[in-house]
């Protein structure tokens, strides 16, 4: 007890307490004020739809102008935004890889290739243009081979590799005569010999494959005829849009490059990787290239190596180097790559191919002294969202028998067989693998009414964009498309399902923008993404991410709960969609289904935003 200024005692002990409650409560009422405070161009969290009074029974489908066409369910409102074009310089805007940003980033390792998204005050609320004469994609098959020369208008690679064969220009079009750097001759005699080196590429065995540094992707193009599919990865840099010039093919590809980070692939997916002359410094910084492919190869699985150090002997006089030196640089990779369990397995002329230890033997010899040492369980091994690689070599699980490329069901097999890696899933069985199947299987029929173009050559590019064990995918496999699978780096870990089923795809946040150039994709399809993902993504750039990389004339299917659908199509509205409301195929007014469709427009504003 003390005295105050006017002589009177005061208990200090109950002060303390007092102001303490006092601070906390303050506190606490800013945080629920945060929490409960609404703007109208933001995600509500669905926990709020709960209390909700249920949705009145919907009418026929119909066109969605405004959001008072869903007058009669209570849903997000969100006010009316006409948004504006970004200027035709950033017709080929790649917000996470773009180059206006690099100067910020250091060159060592790469390190300016890999993503680095924009904070959110420098995000862009505009409309990314098409190029000036852009036209409707050349349809597959053809695409395979050209090109509209407006729509990837880049000469620079077209002046650099038209000796290599790998694209000419020719009036208004590309062409693309299937040639390399490695395969100046055609990328399908190349892959004829490396089938006589890889026997098990004719028979199912491989199914999945990447292909790092991939140029415009002529090899995963020809394997898709073998039954090979490939996702061709190339970073961002001066050989202007590799990757773009692949999807614009109608051939899977995706932004990415071997740096400092993990490749966004669970561990143990890949059934080969390749290289053509790609120059990877393979065995500098510690060789965390090589353990990063060491680490999305299968067990079992194969990597193909063409190019610098491989048959040296004949080729050094054209690589500026001496035999020496490139004796020695061949020397340290396949001492790497026995440290790393890999067996020299065939080698002619220019391709040498390695395969990776089928089981645990080698790893189990490996010493505490061994370089590189064996990972700790201190990180998952299917981490793969701004991951940094780690020195140290990734053991497949020896809980999984079946994993390996001889012991998993060879194609097309293994798209309907349960993979192993089910049980990492949490509630995964192969009951659900069945049902989820099945119920995809009928999805896919109701899509293919609501869109007649759906199974056509109008669509070739298509992403599931929160898929779980690919079942939209599997559904759509006897149809000319490829089906990019992206997994959210938020939820459950179901990639590794998919990869062995023989699908493909990608870890990804939708928080950000996809690795990827504008207009690659025909058709976007989500299921519940914006229920998943309200807590964390706003609304409003899910969607102008999805205006960007959709193709002009390309479809969004977006699977939802009733309570987003004003919201949605308000935004959808705003960036020049044309969307209407459909039953799901059983019915009911929970869940809905909006298709949207992407208007081609040019740009009329050439000023700078």
């Amino acid at each position: 007890m003390t005295k105050n200024n006017e002589g009177k005692l005061v208990d200090k002990s109950r002060i303390v307490p007092v102001a303490i409650i006092f601070v906390v409560l303050c506190g606490l009422s800013f945080y629920m004020g945060v929490i409960f405070g609404s703007e109208n161009d933001r995600f509500v969290s669905i926990i709020s739809q709960r209390s909700l009074d249920p949705p009145k029974e919907s009418t026929s489908p119909k066109e969605l102008s405004s959001p008072k066409d869903l007058s009669s369910i209570s849903s997000l409102q969100i006010k009316y935004i006409s948004f504006p074009e970004c200027t035709i310089d950033y017709q080929d805007y790649t917000p996470c890889t773009d180059p206006r940003r690099w100067k910020k980033y250091g060159s060592y390792r790469l390190n300016l290739l890999e993503r680095h998204c924009p904070p959110v005050f420098e995000r862009k609320e505009c409309l990314v243009p098409p190029p000036d004469g852009y036209k409707p994609p050349i349809r597959w098959p053809k695409s395979r081979d050209e090109c509209w020369y407006r729509n990837v208008p880049y000469d620079w690679i077209n002046k650099q590799k038209s000796n290599q064969h790998w694209l000419k220009k020719e009036g208004e079009k590309f062409f693309f005569p299937g040639g390399g750097t490695m395969f100046p001759n055609g990328v399908g005699k190349y892959v004829d010999l490396m089938e006589d080196l890889i026997p098990e590429m004719k028979d199912g065995t491989i199914r999945t494959a990447i292909d790092t540094g991939c140029g415009v992707a002529s090899w995963g193009g020809d394997l898709l005829d073998r039954g090979i599919l490939t996702v061709s990865l190339a970073p961002r840099d001066n050989h202007q849009a590799q990757v773009q010039f692949a999807l614009e093919r109608g051939i899977p590809a995706i932004l990415g490059v071997l740096a400092t980070h993990r490749l966004p692939f669970p561990s143990n997916s890949f059934d080969m990787a390749h290289c053509s002359r790609c120059l990877i410094p393979w065995t500098d910084f510690g060789g965390v290239s090589l353990l990063e492919i060491h680490r999305i190869l299968r067990p079992g699985g194969f990597w193909v190596l063409s190019g610098p150090p491989i048959n040296y002997e004949r080729r050094w006089r054209g690589w500026n180097t001496t035999i020496k030196e490139q004796k020695s640089n061949y020397e340290k990779l396949q001492g790497l790559l026995t440290s790393l369990c890999f067996k020299l397995h065939n080698k002619k002329g220019d391709i040498a191919v390695w395969q990776k230890s089928p089981d645990n033997d080698c790893y189990n010899k490996l010493t505490k002294d061994t370089y590189p040492p064996k990972c700790d369980d201190s990180l998952d091994s299917d981490s793969a969202w701004y991951t940094p690689i780690r020195t140290c070599l990734v053991v497949p699980n020896p809980k999984f028998k079946n994993l390996g490329l001889t012991s998993i069901s060879k194609w097309p097999e293994r798209l309907r067989v349960a993979p192993e890696r089910i049980s990492k899933v949490y509630h995964g069985s192969d009951s659900t693998f069945k049902r989820d199947d099945d119920k995809w299987k009928k999805h896919v029929v109701h899509y293919k009414k609501l869109i007649p173009e759906l199974g056509t050559d109008k669509i070739r590019n298509v992403m599931d964009m929160n898929t779980v064990y690919g079942g939209f995918a599997a559904a759509l496999i006897d149809d000319p498309v490829w089906v990019m699978n992206v997994v959210s780096s938020y939820g459950a870990n179901t990639l590794p399902v998919i990869y062995d089923r023989g699908l493909i795809g990608t870890f990804h946040d939708w928080c950000e923008a996809f690795s990827t150039y504008p207009r690659t994709y025909d058709l976007l399809h989500l299921a519940g993404l914006f229920t998943a993902e309200s807590h964390r993504c706003e609304m409003k750039y899910v969607l102008l991410e999805m205006d960007r990389i959709l193709r002009p004339g390309g479809y969004a299917i977006i699977r939802e709960s009733s309570y987003f659908f004003d919201g949605i199509t308000t935004i959808a509205k705003g960036m020049r969609w044309e969307c209407r409301k459909e039953d799901t195929d059983q019915g009911g007014d929970m869940e809905k289904i909006l298709i949207c469709k992407k208007k081609l427009w040019y740009s009329s504003n050439k000023d700078s935003r």
